[in-house]
């Protein structure tokens, strides 16, 4: 399997579906109290953007535009951010 196949498959059956879920976790805060606070509508923005941006490197995957090494610093990259994520933020860090 190629690196471009383990990154695709990562993205598609690992930090996407933890996206949705913490989207859907967010939702259902905001159903029980009736009202957004605005760190759960940063948060949304948040991760609808990284989730952009995924979708994004799934495009360049398909379309050839990257190559194995971009794909594995990538793989690499997402497999830190897991080991090191709590369940507010997956691990990542605005830089």
């Amino acid at each position: 399997m190629s690196q471009a196949e383990k990154l695709e498959e990562l993205i598609n059956k690992s930090v996407i579906p933890d996206i949705n879920d913490r989207l859907d976790e967010i939702f259902e805060e905001i159903a029980d109290n009736k009202e957004a606070s605005e760190d759960a509508k940063e948060e949304i923005e948040e991760l609808r953007e990284f989730k952009a941006d995924l979708e994004d490197v799934l495009e360049d995957i398909k379309s050839g535009e990257m190559d194995e090494e971009e794909c594995q610093e990538l793989i690499e990259d997402i497999v830190d951010a897991q080991r090191s994520s709590d369940d507010e933020d997956f691990g990542f860090v605005e830089e």
